[in-house]
């Protein structure tokens, strides 16, 4: 007993790097999904094709790729950033663009009478999407976003390539030095718990948007 005790605590503080990137990840990606949605939407023709060419690589390249890239490649060119810095950056530009083609989905699936309803009453295009389009857009996109957040979970087993000492890694160190899987399993529900946590936010969300929708 005594000994799971130990497993169980040397990995919730395994789970403490797990979770900040989770947590910062998502804070940053977020809005900075819905920056480069609108971007892409509203942009001169030049600024929405980069951001296009971003999304392209992001989502057409792995993310362990990514990782290794930031944190193996930048230092080369002078740019050496700590370990947590360099996961949180490839993670945050990683999620960010497959929110951004998300929220554009949702963005250009609202009629286009509705903008040119608010431009009737005398609203600039800023205080139509704050007040019309994107509440609208919230209450579309949260089943993917659910699903991507879920997957961001999962993700940030792949900081074990960092060295870092994440949930992933810590348990497999404790396997290899115990030779039990144990810590395998106690991860293994570490994870199935904080999806259950975020399934339930979610389907929150999905209810009370869909009370206010109706």
């Amino acid at each position: 007993m005594d000994k799971l005790i130990t497993m169980v605590t040397q990995m919730l503080e395994g789970s403490e790097i797990t979770l900040e990137i989770f947590f910062v990840t998502l804070v940053l990606a977020l809005p900075l999904g819905i920056f480069v949605a609108l971007g892409r939407i509203s942009a001169p023709k030049i600024i929405s094709r980069l951001l296009e060419v971003y999304i392209w690589i992001m989502r057409g390249t792995p993310l362990m790729l990514q990782l290794l890239f930031i944190y193996f490649a930048l230092p080369m060119i002078g740019i050496k950033l700590p370990d947590i810095a360099a996961a949180l950056l490839a993670f945050t530009l990683n999620y960010a663009a497959y929110f951004a083609e998300i929220f554009r989905a949702g963005i250009q699936s609202v009629p286009r009478g509705q903008y040119e309803a608010a431009k009737t009453l005398g609203m600039t295009y800023p205080q139509t999407m704050r007040r019309i389009i994107l509440p609208q857009v919230i209450r579309m996109v949260l089943p993917p976003l659910s699903n991507e957040t879920i997957n961001l979970v999962k993700d940030t087993s792949l900081i074990y390539i960092l060295a870092m000492n994440d949930l992933l890694r810590v348990a497999r160190s404790i396997v290899q030095r115990e030779f039990d899987m144990t810590p395998f399993v106690i991860a293994g529900i570490f994870y199935l718990a904080m999806t259950a946590v975020l399934t339930w936010i979610f389907k929150r969300l999905e209810v009370r948007y869909g009370r206010y929708a109706k």
